[in-house]
């Protein structure tokens, strides 16, 4: 790996700055602008362990993924009416095209949110609402099926997001939560459904679970794409299986080092995978859960695995092949993107 002084990486860091972005994996429940999420904390009455706005950050530290799964939780417990998700979509979408990102496909998770009365139409549709208020990117919508709630109630969030699936612009289903405790192979028939009403299909696996949580995703949900896949090196016939079948993956290094998949940003596999073959695509799944942009994720790629602006570009135009459109639109995409003064500039 070449060395590189500080003002390269200053230099490359601004680069990736003014490149126009494209992000596949990231979860609106976790890109909640901090300044957004306190409004929230502050309308809802405060929490003790958050006494104001600084201590906030202190909250996002995790020692494993079930605690990060326990924060996910408290702050959803700040989402409690469908405005709340109309301004967290528009805040979000802020953020982004301030970050140069053009398109981002965005799970959101509508069956955590029933106990308040929230059907997914109504999240789906508030959320839609907030996104167009921010004219520079184009959002898609993933409903998040969420695992830990089994088949039969995400056959229910099925159901009802395919009634609104056209007017919120919802393009795909996934399922993400406790990948530990809930394998992939009871939702076969949920994603059989999905497929046949026309939805694109992730999973998240490989991230909480070991590869044979991939395999099962690939073999037994037929999925288009895979979640994070960060733990597929554990067992090389399924990076051998991902290779061959080039299923794209929605890799997210910094989300891995805070929730402990990984123990450093150094030992994660995603160079290893660009050796291998493997299509990658680069996001940063809970950006303000993990405190990560996808400059940062850009930046720790060249720092710590040799990736240049050309690994970027290609990095960036996966992306853009993985991406949930039609192919009029995703032409349109690769030339904005392509034709986008800092696309050469580096």
């Amino acid at each position: 790996m070449t060395a590189t002084t500080d003002s390269d990486d200053q230099r490359f860091r601004a680069w990736l700055a003014r490149l126009p972005k494209v992000e596949l994996h990231l979860h609106l429940e976790g890109a909640i602008p901090h300044d957004a999420l306190w409004a929230l904390i502050e309308k809802y009455g405060g929490d003790a362990d958050v006494p104001d706005r600084a201590a906030l950050a202190g909250k996002f530290r995790y020692r494993d993924f079930p605690a990060f799964i326990d924060t996910w939780i408290w702050k959803n417990g700040f989402l409690r009416a469908a405005d709340d998700f109309t301004a967290i979509a528009a805040a979000m979408a802020d953020d982004l095209a301030a970050q140069n990102v053009r398109y981002a496909e965005v799970f959101f998770s509508p069956s955590r949110f029933a106990q308040h009365g929230l059907t997914p139409q109504q999240l789906a549709l508030a959320i839609r609402a907030g996104l167009d208020r921010v004219a520079d990117i184009d959002v898609a919508l993933i409903a998040d099926l969420v695992r830990d709630h089994g088949p039969e109630q995400a056959a229910l969030t099925l159901d009802a997001v395919t009634e609104v699936r056209d007017d919120a612009g919802i393009v795909g289903i996934g399922i993400g939560g406790s990948e530990h405790a809930f394998p992939p192979e009871p939702f076969v028939a949920v994603y059989a459904q999905a497929r046949a009403r026309g939805f694109k299909t992730s999973a998240h696996a490989g991230e909480a679970a070991g590869p044979e949580s991939i395999r099962g995703a690939v073999e037994a949900l037929a999925v288009d794409r895979i979640g994070h896949g960060t733990r597929a090196h554990e067992d090389p016939t399924v990076v051998a299986l991902l290779a061959e079948r080039q299923i794209p993956l929605e890799v997210c290094p910094w989300s891995n080092v805070a929730t402990g998949v990984v123990a450093d940003i150094a030992a994660h596999p995603v160079g290893r995978y660009r050796d291998a073959g493997l299509r990658l695509t680069i996001n940063s799944d809970d950006p303000h859960m993990f405190n990560t942009s996808l400059v940062d994720e850009f930046a720790a790629l060249r720092e710590h695995f040799g990736f240049t602006a050309d690994d970027v570009r290609k990095l960036l135009l996966n992306a853009v092949d993985a991406a949930w459109l039609p192919a009029g639109r995703r032409a349109t995409l690769r030339a904005r993107l392509t034709g986008d003064p800092a696309w050469q500039a580096q």
